[in-house]
Formats: C-alpha cells, sequence, structure tokens
C-alpha cells in the first residue's frame, strides 16, 4: 500500500524577495510562467531610485501585442525580431533559424486563436520543399506570454515546443531530408501487419524499431519531414524520430514482432477508457512482450520507459529477500502493528489496521507496511538493491527489449529512505514491463529479460540474472502470492481464474497527488502482467481489472 507516517519531502514554490515584491515561478505543462505577487505596501518612487517596473499577471491587451509581435515576425521570417520578442532569444534564434534552414519550410502563414488566461494558441500553415518535391504541412502550437522580472516588458515565454508541439526540449529539431533509417513493417507474432490506426499504442513503439531496425531491415529510405530529438546520452530516455510528413515514400522492410494480436486489442481497449494508464503482458517461460498499452498513444511511453515507485508490489522483491535471510517464513509468526518507527520517520498501514498475533502469510495478503518496515533494523543498506539486480534482473540499465526501455531503479539507501523502499517508496522506480518481469520471475524463479524482438534477429546478449531463486523460495513465493489473490487484496481482479494464478496490489503515494498510483501484477498459467493507474486509487480497484481482462484475453 506504501503508506507512511510523513512524507520525506515537501515541494516548495521558488520565491524570490525583488523590491519588496516576491516573484514565484510556477512551472506548468512545458511551459514557464512567471506572476507576481503583492507583498505589501511599496514606497513612493523618487527621482534617485530605480525606473518603475511593472508587476502583476499579464493583461489581455499585453497578451494579443506580445503574441502579435512574435507571430507576425516569425511569419514575415524576421528571426532577430522574433526571437526579441521572446525571454530567451539565442534559444529562439536557433530553433526559428533550424525551422527554414533544416525542416525547408516556407510560406509560413500563422493563424492566432482564441486566448485563455496568458495562453495563445495557434495555427501554422506551411510548404515543406525538398529535392523538387513540395507538399502542405499543417500543425496547431501554443505559445504563452510572461512578463520578464527585471523590466515588467510581456514576452513570449520561449519553449521549444512553441515551434511544434512534438519539440520537448532545446535541441529537438524539424528536419527533412532522406530519412535516416528506412521505414519498416512491424508484424504480430503470426506474420501479421500491426497497424498503428489499429494499435495507436504501438506508434512509438513502430517509431522505435524503426529507428533500431530500419536499415537491416532490407527497406529504402524516403524524403520525410521528421521530428528529430537530442540525444540525452541516456537508453532510457530516448524519444525515438517521428516522421510528420512523406514527401517521397521509402520501401519498407519487415520486422517481426513477439506481440500477439489478441492480447494487444484487448490492452488498446482497456487503457483507452481510463485516464493515464499503462499495462504489459509477458509470457514468463520466454520473456516475450505480447502486448503493451498507454492510455495517451503518441505520447511518452509508461509501459516500457515510465520511472514510478511501484508501492507494495515491490513486496515481491523484498519478501524474496525476507525468505532467503529466514527472516520470514509463510507460515511462521510476524509482527504487523499499527505503526513502526526507524529512522526517524514513523510508518502505518493502511487505515492504520494492524494484524496481532499473524503470520507473514497474512501480512503480505493484506499488504502490511509495518511487516516489512519492522525487519529494516536487521538489514544492510544494498540488500534490497542487490536482491533486486543479482534475482530479478532490475537496475543494471542492460536490457535490451528491441526499443528503448527503462530497466528499474533500486538504489542503496540509508535509514528511513532504506525502509521506504522494501515496500516501494524511497527510492525506488519501476514501469509495468518490469513488474511484469518481476512476477514472472517469482513465478518461475528464472529472470528472463523481457524482449519484443527476438534476439536471433539481430544477434544480441539479453540481459541476465547472476543466480536463480531457490525451489524452496519460489515455492514460498508462489503460495503468497496465491494466497493473496483468492484471500487477500487481489480477491476481486482474480476471482475465477482458477487454481495456477497469484496476484499482488500497491497503491504508492505521490506528493502533492490527492490519490495514489494504483498498480497490480498477477500471473496465470503462462501469462505474467503488470498495469499502473496514475492517481487510480487502490490497486486492486483502479489497475486490477485491466491485468484480470489481459489474463483472460490468452496469448
Amino acid at each position: 500500500m506504501g503508506s507512511r507516517g510523513r512524507s520525506s519531502e515537501r515541494k516548495k514554490a521558488n520565491a524570490t524577495v525583488i523590491g519588496g515584491v516576491v516573484a514565484v515561478v510556477v512551472l506548468g505543462a512545458g511551459v514557464g510562467a512567471y506572476a507576481l505577487l503583492d507583498s505589501g505596501p511599496q514606497q513612493t518612487a523618487t527621482a534617485d531610485d530605480k525606473p518603475h517596473v511593472k508587476t502583476g499577471p499579464v493583461t489581455q491587451a499585453e497578451v494579443r501585442t506580445a503574441a502579435d509581435r512574435f507571430l507576425t515576425a516569425w511569419a514575415a521570417g524576421d528571426t532577430a525580431k522574433a526571437a526579441a520578442a521572446t525571454d530567451d532569444a539565442p534559444a529562439a534564434t536557433a530553433a526559428l533559424t533550424s525551422y527554414a534552414k533544416d525542416a525547408h519550410l516556407t510560406g509560413v502563414k500563422l493563424t492566432p486563436g482564441h486566448r485563455t488566461g496568458a495562453k495563445m494558441p495557434f495555427a501554422v500553415s506551411a510548404t515543406v520543399s525538398y529535392g523538387g518535391k513540395t507538399k502542405p504541412f499543417a500543425y496547431g502550437s501554443e505559445l504563452t506570454v510572461v512578463r520578464r522580472v527585471k523590466d515588467g516588458r510581456p514576452l513570449v515565454g520561449w519553449q521549444p515546443s512553441v515551434v511544434h508541439p512534438d519539440l520537448k526540449e532545446d535541441g529537438d529539431r524539424l528536419v527533412t531530408g532522406e530519412a535516416g533509417n528506412p521505414p519498416i513493417k512491424a508484424t504480430d507474432r503470426a506474420g501479421h501487419e500491426l497497424s498503428t490506426a489499429k494499435y495507436p499504442s504501438l506508434a512509438t513503439v513502430v517509431d522505435g524499431l524503426r529507428e533500431k531496425y530500419g536499415k537491416t531491415a532490407g527497406g529504402t529510405a524516403g524524403i520525410e519531414l521528421r521530428v528529430v530529438h537530442k540525444d540525452s546520452g541516456k537508453k532510457s530516455e530516448h524519444t525515438p524520430d517521428k516522421t510528420l510528413v512523406a514527401l517521397s515514400k521509402g520501401t519498407p522492410g519487415t520486422l517481426r514482432t513477439t506481440i500477439s494480436p489478441t492480447s494487444q486489442a484487448v490492452a488498446e481497449r482497456e487503457v483507452a477508457g481510463r485516464e493515464k494508464a499503462a499495462v504489459v503482458v509477458i509470457k514468463p517461460s520466454t520473456g516475450e512482450i505480447l502486448a503493451v498499452a498507454n492510455s495517451r498513444p503518441g505520447g511518452y511511453n509508461t509501459a516500457f520507459q515510465g520511472s514510478l515507485a511501484p508501492g507494495s508490489t515491490m513486496k515481491i522483491v523484498t519478501s524474496s529477500m525476507l525468505l532467503e535471510k529466514n527472516l520470514a517464513g509463510v507460515d511462521k509468526k510476524h509482527p504487523c502493528p499499527k505503526y513502526v518507527t526507524y529512522g526517524g520517520w514513523k510508518f502505518q498501514n493502511d487505515q492504520k489496521f494492524e494484524i496481532k498475533d499473524g503470520t507473514f502469510r497474512a501480512s503480505f495478503a493484506r499488504s502490511c507496511n509495518t511487516a516489512f518496515i519492522s525487519q529494516a533494523k536487521k538489514l544492510h543498506d544494498d540488500d534490497l538493491t542487490k536482491q533486486a539486480q543479482e534475482v530479478f534482473g532490475l537496475g543494471r540499465d542492460n536490457w535490451s527489449i528491441g526499443v528503448p526501455s527503462f530497466d528499474g531503479a533500486v538504489p542503496v539507501q540509508t535509514q528511513a529512505q532504506m525502509a521506504a523502499s522494501l515496500i516501494g517508496q524511497g527510492g525506488v522506480r519501476m514501469n509495468p514491463l518490469n513488474m511484469a518481469s518481476v512476477v514472472a520471475t517469482a513465478e518461475t524463479g528464472v529472470f528472463r529479460q523481457p524482449y519484443l524482438v527476438s534476439p536471433d534477429v539481430d544477434h544480441r546478449t539479453l540481459a541476465t540474472a547472476s543466480r536463480k531463486l531457490s525451489p524452496k523460495t519460489v515455492s514460498a513465493l508462489r503460495d503468497l502470492l496465491h494466497y493473496t489473490a483468492v484471500a487477500g487484496t487481489a480477491v476481486k481482479p482474480m476471482s475465477g481464474l482458477g487454481t495456477d494464478m497469484g496476484a499482488k496490489t500497491g497503491s504508492a503515494e505521490v506528493d502533492g497527488q490527492k490519490k495514489p498510483n494504483g498498480w497490480f501484477t498477477a500471473w496465470r498459467g503462462d501469462l505474467a502482467s503488470a498495469a499502473v493507474v496514475q492517481a487510480g486509487g487502490h490497486g486492486g480497484d483502479s489497475a486490477g481489472p485491466v491485468v484480470r481482462r489481459m489474463l483472460l484475453a490468452g496469448s
């Protein structure tokens, strides 16, 4: 469940006192907004004082004027003037210069939309020309007008997304030319083409597959206008390039994936009806990924690249460690008090429940936080990190599934943060791919790196774990997970799914979020699945139904 007595940190607004006025920086969805709040009576300016600086939110007239100044200059091709109308002229100059030079866009027309507060949406139409070929290009974008602190001047708050919404950070560009990689025709495990119209969640996956396998799949490149993202240097954070306009189509090569059309169709349907949901299904016996879906297709791939606290689903890893160290036994007595204090933090259970004279089985099934925190004093700071890496293959940044992925993180921590890690909080970070792999490893006793493209295609080496779980520990974990599914917090989602199955629920607190993220991971036969619904509340209620339907769908 992941509840704790008090948060490890609280987010605060960054405030700076300037001439008796507090300047507060408010960061929104990719847009910086500056607001000035009056902190009290101001002194009357004199001849010796600095010139009066206008403060307060930008007015409607200022938004219109600042937006018009920027858009008019941009449309006229006056890069210097347009950049000067922003609060970051160097970055704006580079981006607007690239827009014409690298993207080969001409005849730019910009049409303002209806202002909402300091934000001004606008429509863009242009012509992309390259190698004697031309095509129209149209899209919508948005700018925000801010007040510069030093002189009070209203300016366009610069963000790369002003140029195009798919440009997320400085260094991202629009580029027209021969595609860096030929197109591919990705197919499911049966050889049928995976249509992104039919399976919208696979749009970013196919982009990633094209980037990695386009040159080896046998296709030829075309001429395209595409988004080229800055290389962060981190595989887990990489966003594949995205085609926006094809001036001449290339010839695609064919690449077979492990995707099951049946599972993928169900996954798409399940996340489509939920806010910020992600799910993955894998085959424990092989590691093959059968389905992946996100409720915001075309956006960030949370299912593969998310980095979220997994809450009590992490207790699968922690339990395997406690069992191996003889700090717990399935039917041994185990403490589950209302509260446990460790490292200066007071931890508690959901709704402050306790289990008197209970067993570890009962604590696991009800997701008792204090049953795990109480063992922290008997552990070394790096014990959980070693267990995650050596047995579950997590946190080594060496998975190679076929597209970019985050392989989980279980950093070495001390005191209260170490204790919080035992229940999937602290610095522990996972995604549905990681947690589906965790439950698959618990069920089989062997870590098999999940993969979307067979290593036979490119002869790459899959990640391995340095050791297996003992048969005794595997039996105990399967027992705990099965009991949780028939008599614990996972009963409702797992009802009627037979005897060869088990599950774990989780809820992870997020600072500033009213409801925790809901997690659920389970296996049934040779299927393992995990899902997260951000701000969904209890995992059994939010993510549980998603996983249930994936297990019922089969492969």
